[in-house]
């Protein structure tokens, strides 16, 4: 059966389907032109950046792997030097650890900072971005943290250049001016010291003007000894010779007395007392127990040697009575024995009138 004429189709209504085709076409021949023309700069570009990566991983492994044997190191020195002599005092081992670690972390930053920093902008730099105005940013950001935390940054850097000098660390005593006591724990921004009564001061390290140090290099047990006047000073020479002579060959002293106790000679003449001055040279921290010790010995050999000590026992001849004054027990004269005397006439009674009384 025919079909009708308006059911048929048109070819008007056709899709022009070679048109679609064509736009098609084009759009991937420019994709591919672009892609063709560029792919060998992209190409590059990736391959320096991926350069750069890899150049800056491994320059910031090996230099932070160099930091940590380097403390790992100085670290083992100062456990083999613990166990001598000396150990406890020329190197702490816990010093030397929190010191080593301490610059072992602010370098380690600071090589992790540069590196990478600088790759970063090598980065930026492979990309074609100008780098020009954020850099700015960066310095007027940079320059307004630091005046906003000033104090912080010298804080840090007060402690960056205390611990890399070795001006004090763990187990040193200090006086900090604000507060003195023993070093308990160093750090970049604080310093904890334990003060003399137990209590825990925490000293920002900006805020430390001047240190003074009590436990490097030597100090000095000085002992003022009175005597009598009449004693000898020779014989005192030798009997403190004596003493430090035995004194430094006995343990634990041989250690702490780093040179010979000597009398400097004397320190006070009086009428009653003259005072002699020993001194010695000690291991830091020690002087009090070396001075003390030195009193001890000093006391009983003066004892034994017979020199008398101003302030203690009083000699033999002294404990004797002495004969009594019989002036003692007699009153000073007074002046009203004599009754000559202006205070007798004035203690005098006044006699009566003479003549007859009259009364009403």
């Amino acid at each position: 059966m025919p079909w009708p004429a308006a059911l048929l189709p048109q070819a008007a209504e056709v899709p022009d389907a070679p048109a679609s085709v064509k736009e098609a076409q084009a759009s991937v021949n420019e994709a591919a032109s672009f892609i063709e023309q560029n792919w060998a700069t992209w190409l590059s570009i990736g391959l320096r950046i991926l350069l750069i990566v890899v150049i800056a991983a491994v320059i910031r492994s090996a230099v932070r792997k160099a930091l940590t044997k380097l403390i790992n190191r100085m670290n083992s020195s100062a456990e083999a030097v613990e166990g001598t002599a000396l150990g406890g005092l020329l190197v702490n081992a816990e010093r030397r650890r929190q010191r080593s670690e301490a610059i072992g972390s602010v370098l380690r930053s600071v090589a992790s900072f540069l590196i990478l920093g600088t790759a970063a902008l090598m980065v930026l730099a492979a990309l074609k971005i100008d780098l020009a105005p954020l850099l700015a940013s960066a310095g007027v950001a940079g320059v307004a943290i630091g005046f906003g935390a000033r104090n912080l940054v010298t804080d840090f850097l007060s402690g960056v250049f205390m611990i890399m000098e070795d001006q004090y660390g763990v187990g040193d005593k200090i006086d900090a001016g604000v507060a003195s006591g023993e070093v308990i724990e160093v750090g970049l921004r604080v310093t904890k010291l334990r003060g003399d009564n137990g209590e825990i001061w925490y000293v920002r390290n900006g805020e430390i003007k001047r240190i003074g140090n009590l436990s490097q290099g030597w100090a000095t047990a000085g002992v003022d000894v009175q005597v009598k006047p009449s004693e000898s000073l020779s014989r005192i020479r030798e009997v403190v010779k004596e003493v430090a002579d035995s004194m430094a060959k006995e343990s634990p002293w041989d250690e702490r007395l780093w040179g010979p106790v000597e009398v400097l000679g004397l320190d006070e003449v009086l009428l009653a007392s003259m005072t002699v001055r020993v001194s010695a040279k000690t291991m830091p921290g020690q002087q009090f127990a070396v001075e003390r010790e030195l009193r001890w010995r000093i006391k009983e050999a003066f004892d034994a040697a017979g020199i008398r000590i101003i302030g203690g026992m009083p000699a033999a001849e002294e404990d004797e009575e002495a004969p009594v004054d019989p002036s003692a027990s007699v009153a000073a004269p007074s002046a009203l024995s004599n009754p000559a005397s202006p205070q007798s006439l004035a203690t005098t009674p006044i006699p009566p009138p003479a003549g007859p009384r009259i009364t009403k």
